[in-house]
């Protein structure tokens, strides 16, 4: 699985973060997504699932393969 994110999607809700604190993180001045981890190990996938799921604004997209 490979992770991308939309940054200027991003509204800064955080779920993410919540979701996958491993994989998500935000950025201090203006709460937006970063991406800690593109490609996560198996063990995190359900987390980075859920936290695509969650995102308000459509910003995560899973790529398998």
């Amino acid at each position: 699985m490979r992770v991308e994110v939309d940054e200027p999607k991003c509204v800064a809700s955080g779920q993410c973060v919540v979701a996958s604190p491993g994989v998500f993180d935000q950025r201090d001045e203006d709460g937006v997504v970063i991406l800690l981890e593109q490609t996560p190990p198996a063990a995190l996938h359900d987390a980075v699932r859920e936290a695509a799921a969650v995102c308000p604004a459509a910003a995560i997209r899973l790529v398998q393969g």
